[in-house]
């Protein structure tokens, strides 16, 4: 009889170990749903706005060196749990921001064999959702060496996208994007992240990910019916893509999502899911301005001396910061020499000797440092991170002691484990020498400044450096960004060109580049694209004198608060910022005229005096031509306002007193 019961009991197991369960989390208004199903052969998810289905049936799991995870999981009790944190930000588009979600913890394991123990863990926010693995301590499994994660992301339907399109793992992610549909969508390419997706009633997700460390980052590619996420490989064994010592965990695979796409643009979640901020001392943190005298080809016009290598050169571009309110003035080289000595063939290819601790004669970088000091200008510097990383303690020792404030970081090109560790141990022991950071030649950002706020902003994208060479870059580029690239952080975008033509009139020039979108348009950019190191990229003559400068020197470069009143996927977008008692509006426009009604109900109570920078009338032929306009304003107005093709519009709002 014991016998019958003890078999009664194993069955009853047996059965359950395979039966089918469900875990569902919502979001705190219920509108976001996530819900994870396991049966025999692997757990699958499925996500949902307001019932409305947003990602099907999509598999989870991993493939090891030693064998697939995935099969003949078991679920332990899920743990159920609530966040709510108020936290600040030292550099953000947001000062203070709640984070409120629902958590559950899904413990998995395997039923044979290794028994291996991985935990999924989910938050539900109101505009989105967000899941990672996590790989606890545990006898029998100390480390892993992991070939894929086999997560999916299959969308419902057949969602319009706008995407990016990579041709390999080994990319500075500059390329323009592609909309289409996802039954259109091209097979077998890689597509970076964030990907933005519409589906009907204007319900929008897009795919990113949060606070990618000691990992490799992620892209999508298509594969039949599935869209999967597919990991930078190692460098050295392609098939490898992560190896780690347990415990450990995964990126976080985030959905941002709302049926207003503004407040995608608005959304903090990337900052919600990272650390809180890991340097004890931010007094030395300030974002602000910066010249960057390689895009208009270090011009010094009606000088007495050669434009170079050398303090004269320097000299007169810190005295425009100076003049002008300016923070920071960059110091990268001259032609293909850079400050440092190198004996390489051009500024991404380092010489065998190269020695970034020491300057190339002309250049002592103690007085620069001290003359830009003494005018209220910091100095920071651009450097190839294979000159910096074999002599990187040395290095910011010397940096710190000169007086340097900061470093763009270049040439990385890559997201794999290891470069992402480089990374990250490259922002880290810069803040113990008071050194921000701009990473150039890099990956897409993870709202890692929330950890480091000395990371002030990544390129990643195709920018306006293109325009000494090429028109491939447009109006209708720069409106995809808030849309895509700019909702996984902040954008080096070198922006500041004030030679404006038509597009017709365009033709490359290495020396004062021209640029095709109106003056008004590239005032915009400035408040539209988040980035917490404002580049004004060209040079003092084109500025100074010239409509439009001085609400560049008026502007922040960090935010108490964002909001977007009103956009239409890559046709336009408005959005406002606040600093204080001031607000910043920008609308950037597409290559199609259009007349825009915003309402004012951002603003607080009583008047504000508006400064409105307007496209001219004939600005299709004089893209450099404004109208400046000054009338007050109280929440809740309406204020008019006219896009240009290729066109914007700013205003700047300061309150009565």
């Amino acid at each position: 009889m014991k016998q019958f019961f003890y078999c009664i009991a194993l069955t009853l197991c047996s059965l359950s170990l395979t039966a089918q369960k469900r875990v569902d989390l919502q979001s705190p208004d219920k509108k976001v749903q996530f819900s994870l199903t396991l049966d025999k052969k692997a757990p699958t998810y499925t996500v949902s706005f307001k019932k409305t289905p947003l990602i099907d049936q999509s598999p989870l799991g991993f493939e090891f060196e030693d064998g697939i995870w995935s099969t003949d999981l078991i679920m332990h009790k899920p743990v159920y749990t609530t966040g709510d944190e108020t936290y600040e930000l030292i550099v953000g588009k947001t000062k203070t921001v709640r984070s409120h979600y629902k958590e559950v913890t899904i413990p998995l394991e395997e039923s044979v064999e290794k028994k291996r123990k991985i935990n999924l863990v989910v938050r539900a926010f109101d505009d989105g959702l967000a899941f990672r693995y996590e790989f606890p301590q545990q006898a029998g499994w100390s480390s892993y060496i992991m070939y894929h994660e086999n997560t999916q992301f299959n969308p419902s339907g057949n969602p319009e996208m706008t995407v990016l399109h990579l041709p390999s793992y080994l990319t500075s992610h500059e390329g323009l994007y592609t909309q289409t549909t996802y039954q259109k969508l091209k097979e077998k390419e890689l597509m970076d992240m964030p990907a933005l997706f519409q589906f009907p009633n204007n319900i929008y997700m897009a795919i990113t990910e949060a606070a990618l460390r000691d990992y490799a980052g992620m892209y999508l590619m298509k594969e039949g019916n599935s869209l999967k996420g597919k990991l930078s490989p190692s460098l050295t064994d392609e098939k490898v893509k992560v190896v780690a010592d347990l415990p450990h965990q995964t990126p976080w695979r985030v959905f941002m999502i709302s049926d207003r796409i503004g407040a995608l643009i608005e959304s903090n979640i990337l900052t919600n899911l990272n650390e809180p901020c890991q340097i004890e001392d931010t007094s030395w943190i300030k974002p602000g301005k910066t010249t960057f005298t390689w895009w208009n080809g270090n011009v010094v016009p009606d000088t007495t001396f050669m434009a170079g290598n050398n303090f004269e050169t320097n000299k007169y571009y810190i005295d425009f910061a100076a003049r002008n309110g300016l923070e920071y003035h960059s110091i990268y080289g001259y032609a293909e020499q850079p400050w440092y000595t190198d004996d390489g063939f051009d500024f991404g290819s380092p010489g065998q000797h190269v020695d970034i601790t020491q300057p190339i004669a002309p250049l002592d970088m103690k007085y620069i440092c001290d003359y830009a000091k003494n005018k209220g200008v910091g100095i920071h510097v651009w450097l190839n991170w294979k000159a910096l990383y074999p002599k990187i303690d040395e290095a910011f020792i010397l940096f710190e002691e000169w007086g340097i404030s900061g470093m763009m970081v270049d040439f990385m090109d890559r997201d794999d484990q290891q470069m992402i560790r480089i990374q990250e141990e490259i922002v880290a022991k810069a803040a113990k020498h008071h050194l921000f950071i701009q990473f150039h030649g890099s990956s897409k950002p993870s709202g890692l400044h929330r950890t480091y706020p000395n990371e002030f902003t990544r390129e990643g994208t195709l920018n306006y450096e293109v325009y000494k060479w090429d028109d491939r870059i447009n109006a209708d580029h720069d409106i995809s960004m808030p849309f895509t690239r700019l909702l996984a952080g902040p954008a080096d975008y070198h922006l500041g060109g004030f030679r404006a033509v038509t597009r017709s009139q365009y033709k490359p020039r290495f020396s004062n580049p021209l640029v095709t979108s109106t003056r008004c348009h590239m005032l915009a950019m400035y408040v539209v694209l988040e980035s917490y190191l404002g580049m004004v990229c060209d040079t003092p003559q084109a500025y100074e004198g010239q409509p439009g400068f001085e609400f560049i020197k008026q502007l922040p470069t960090v935010w108490d608060e964002t909001v977007v009143p009103d956009a239409s996927v890559n046709e336009f977008v408005v959005v406002a910022r606040r600093k204080g008692d001031e607000w910043f509006v920008g609308a950037l426009n597409n290559s199609k005229a259009r007349d825009l009604s915003i309402p004012l109900n951002f603003l607080g109570k009583g008047e504000y005096h508006a400064e409105i920078y307007t496209d001219a009338s004939d600005a299709h032929v004089n893209p450099n031509h404004l109208n400046k306009q000054f009338r007050t304003f109280r929440k809740g107005d309406l204020i008019e306002i006219p896009l240009a093709i290729d066109g914007g519009a700013v205003v700047r709002l300061v309150k009565s007193e």
